[in-house]
């Protein structure tokens, strides 16, 4: 079901909203989602937000260099950014919202450790 969420970095200074059913989060098990636990949704840029703190952010790129994973230069949660999949739209780390219960949820898992073969296949948002 559509609903509005908000959510933010650790320290608040980034704040932000969105609109979009919840039952399309996944688990990438890419080297930097595994190791920065993100949950990931993806949303329209319509469908997204910034209410506080774009001075704040700042962005870490590797490897390739494409998705610019954009970072609270304070806290250093990463509560969105733009996906290399969809360069177009916004993901948001479902960890980052308020008041959500990751007990409520199961993610879909995404094989981004082989994000090439993975993109062929049927993902969620597309």
């Amino acid at each position: 079901m559509m609903q509005t969420y908000q959510g933010g970095c650790h320290c608040g200074r980034v704040r932000f909203k969105f609109t979009a059913d919840l039952d399309g989060i996944t688990e990438c098990n890419c080297s930097i989602c595994t190791k920065k636990g993100i949950w990931h949704l993806i949303v329209s840029q319509e469908q997204f937000e910034l209410l506080g703190g774009k001075d704040d952010l700042t962005t870490y790129t590797f490897n390739t260099g494409v998705a610019p994973h954009t970072f609270c230069k304070h806290c250093g949660m990463h509560p969105f950014y733009v996906p290399r999949s969809d360069p177009d739209k916004i993901d948001v780390n479902a960890r980052c919202l308020d008041d959500f219960d990751i007990n409520t949820i199961t993610p879909k898992p995404f094989d981004g450790a082989n994000w090439e073969d993975s993109m062929k296949k049927d993902v969620p948002w597309r």
